[in-house]
């Protein structure tokens, strides 16, 4: 957060976290002109326990009419043990001094503080829960806690009239609160048609002069909604659409311009100068995570006349007009996908495979069919028989894409078919070199990254418990290698359990979670027991999930399997997984979905987000190529379709099901797993540069080594120490000129 001091000449902006403590940044400003002078420090409280410190994180500021005093939302993430309520705090900080003046308790994860008109309430919006704070300014005492949707972030107040609006980002819509009575007295709908499910991610707001016109920032819908405020009733006048991912909105004094901050500015983009060799040379933009540059709209709202205009587009650019109905096949009578939840077919069993990493040209690229570029093929026959046999024998998707980035926000893609806003915002701190000071809590043990209304009924397991149907978990939310079944239910914040009891009670104990130094072979190997166990009864689970995390590899880190070898390791794994159902009972009523949980920035000639998918079942044995554009959410809306479920966020809704993979003309013939020609055991050497470059990286999590670096070393473990790593790319389309999203907005 950033605010200034009422004569415009202090800037404060939150720090985040270093080491032992986090900070105010302080900044004199002299016209347009910034000088930083001292931070302001806040030390990190310890724990209940006396030991662990707790990272305050600062988000949202604002600071008190008289400018002496500064009060700072501490997010607070989630400690090792943290309770999964854990509270958060808002310091208070007096700016005569630069001191703290004291620390307030508040709700679950703070995103923002406002002060209330005359100053003497102070609002904190906690984002981890569904209550806004109210704060006595004079006594610092917790006045009232003011139940509204869920996860609120952005809070806006009213100079005409005693009224609060707050952003709920996943309940879409925002909470209108009484400041004379801390009550909610009515709640705006955002929702884009009638019945969406969530997934707008209202995350900004603000007010026009005269208090009658509310401007909301719909995240993942990019667009605008412009509100005309009204006690007998709100009414949604139109959409503006912006570029990609709407975090800020502010009017100009007189009210005639909306400024839109896009997090997501228009997109990634090509990378123009490529990867360097030596350590620390690789430039800033060729990272996934900051090659994506943020822009400002400047968007003339005075004339209203375009605002019909403006509403279509945003309904175009969204499909809002097909989001509550299935795309059908060509003919789908002839397809086994049943049109919606609950209809027939002759699919009764699902088997969800996530891998980790890879894009279609690093496995693909050679296979001499579908869309690939053999000189960036960097894993063959020799370490992917098996992915490149069940590509050529089944369907070869060549136009398959991640929705995610990294895989904070790829894990929730890929089970909630979205990430929320919580995640969205917070994983680039994760992510951030030097330092990664933010705890990695995208994966379980904070409710916070839970999209959906209800953060206990978010992601696809939940619905399935709900509807009845019966599942297996292997790996998914699984941390720890050693797992029993008290962590597994308590969980621990940082991610090495689950906080789900439902998901816990179907979990496979035995079966180890992403944790490298653990071989695929034996997580098949405890797979393969339950499984022959399930087929000698007749009741093989309706949907199993089975994380295969080893083609992340760990580079070229001294003593660790090469990347060539963590390959063939995993793909010997899915070969074992389908070798097994195909020779068995219920392989004619089976279909096994495989998927990367993001691409990692690899090599590939069409796009850095283009992945790895496979559906494999007899209706999909047809050694066709399938060039039809599909992401996550197409997959997960095809399972969901066939196991009766219906979608879990609007993008899912929206999604095509990959119906033209699948045929009605089953072919029986049965799959038998290749042994790779690369061995299983080769280790990289102890000494040499790609050794003394892979030791400073972290591989006891997944993402935790920086994607450029681990991209580069993988090429050249492969490729020779003096090969060139290929320039990344992307075919997602640029934006066009629109209000909000062309040529107007300036690089942040």
């Amino acid at each position: 957060g950033v605010t200034f001091s009422h004569d415009g000449k202090k800037a404060y902006a939150s720090g985040g976290s270093k080491a032992a403590a986090s900070e105010i940044r302080v900044y004199n400003v002299n016209g347009q002109q910034l000088t930083e002078t001292t931070p302001i420090v806040l030390p990190q409280p310890k724990a209940p326990d006396g030991k662990t410190d707790v990272v305050l994180y600062p988000t949202g500021l604002t600071i008190s009419n008289d400018d002496k005093t500064l009060y700072v939302a501490d997010n607070t993430p989630p400690y090792l043990g943290a309770p999964v309520d854990q509270a958060g705090f808002m310091s208070v900080i007096d700016l005569t001094a630069n001191t703290i003046k004291n620390t307030v308790t508040v709700g679950h994860n703070p995103y923002t503080v406002a002060l209330s008109t005359d100053g003497k309430t102070a609002y904190v919006s906690n984002w981890g829960d569904t209550t806004v704070t109210a704060v006595d300014t004079a006594s610092l005492q917790t006045t009232a806690t003011i139940a509204v949707g869920t996860h609120p972030n952005a809070i806006a107040v009213n100079p005409k009239n005693n009224e609060i609006y707050v952003t709920n980002a996943d309940s879409d819509n925002v909470s209108v609160i009484d400041s004379t009575t801390n009550k909610v007295i009515r709640t705006i709908d955002l929702a884009p048609y009638s019945g969406a499910k969530e997934g707008s991610s209202p995350n900004a707001l603000t007010l026009s002069p005269d208090g009658k016109t509310l401007y909301v920032a719909n995240a993942t819908n990019n667009d605008v909604a412009v509100i005309s405020l009204n006690t007998a009733g709100d009414k949604i006048t139109s959409l503006i659409p912006t570029a990609w991912y709407p975090t800020g909105v502010v009017l100009t004094p007189d009210g005639k311009e909306l400024q839109v901050i896009n997090a997501k500015g228009l997109g990634a983009g090509p990378n123009t100068s490529g990867p360097k060799t030596a350590p620390g040379s690789t430039p800033a933009d060729q990272y996934i995570g900051s090659m994506i540059l943020g822009t400002l709209s400047q968007i003339d709202v005075s004339n209203t006349l375009a605002f019909p205009g403006y509403t279509k587009e945003v309904i175009a650019n969204n499909g809002f007009s097909e989001g509550a109905k299935v795309r059908y096949a060509t003919n789908p009578n002839e397809n086994v996908i049943p049109l919606r939840p609950g209809d027939p077919s002759p699919i009764k069993h699902v088997i969800y495979v996530i891998k980790e990493n890879r894009t279609y040209d690093q496995v693909l690229g050679s296979l001499g069919k579908g869309n690939g570029d053999p000189a960036i093929n960097l894993f063959g026959d020799e370490s992917a028989p098996n992915q490149r046999a069940l590509a050529k024998q089944f369907v070869t998707l060549d136009n398959f894409y991640a929705d995610a980035e990294v895989s904070a926000d790829g894990w929730n893609w890929s089970t909630a078919a979205l990430a929320n806003n919580y995640v969205q915002k917070n994983w680039p701190a994760n992510y951030s070199s030097p330092g990664r000071n933010r705890p990695y809590d995208f994966e379980g043990g904070n409710y916070a990254t839970s999209p959906g209304k209800d953060s206990k009924d978010a992601f696809i397991w939940n619905k399935l418990s709900d509807a009845g149907i019966n599942y297996r978990n292997y790996g998914f939310r699984v941390f720890n290698s050693a797992v029993t079944k008290q962590n597994l239910v308590a969980g621990t914040p940082d991610g090495t359990g689950t906080t789900e009891p439902r998901l816990a009670a179907n979990t496979d104990l035995n079966f180890n979670g992403y944790d490298l130094t653990k071989s695929d072979q034996g997580r098949v190997d405890e797979w393969l027991k339950e499984f022959k166990q399930y087929e000698a009864s007749s009741n093989l689970p309706a949907v199993e999930f089975v994380r295969l995390p080893n083609d992340h590899t760990s580079g070229t880190r001294a003593g660790a399997p090469t990347p060539q070898a963590y390959v063939a390791d995993n793909d010997l794994a899915l070969g074992r997984v389908v070798d097994a159902v195909s020779h068995s009972a219920d392989w004619a009523s089976t279909a096994i979905f495989v998927v990367e949980d993001d691409a990692q920035d690899g090599p590939d000639h069409v796009d850095a987000h283009r992945t790895i998918a496979q559906v494999i079942s007899p209706y999909t044995q047809n050694s066709k190529v399938d060039s039809t554009f599909y992401s996550t959410v197409s997959m997960l809306r095809t399972m969901e379709l066939i196991a009766g479920i219906g979608p879990m966020s609007q993008f899912d809704a929206a999604a095509t099901p990959m119906l033209n993979s699948f045929s009605d003309k089953p072919n029986f013939t049965s799959y038998t797993a290749i042994t790779p020609t690369q061995k299983l055991d080769q280790l990289n050497p102890t000494t040499g540069a790609l050794a003394q470059q892979a030791a400073t990286l972290d591989f006891s999590g997944a993402d935790r080594a920086p994607h450029e670096q681990l991209n580069e070393l993988i090429w050249k473990s492969v490729k020779g120490v003096d090969s060139e790593m290929p320039t990344p790319h992307t075919v997602f389309p640029q934006l066009q000129d629109s209000p909000g999203g062309a040529a107007d907005g300036n690089p942040n």
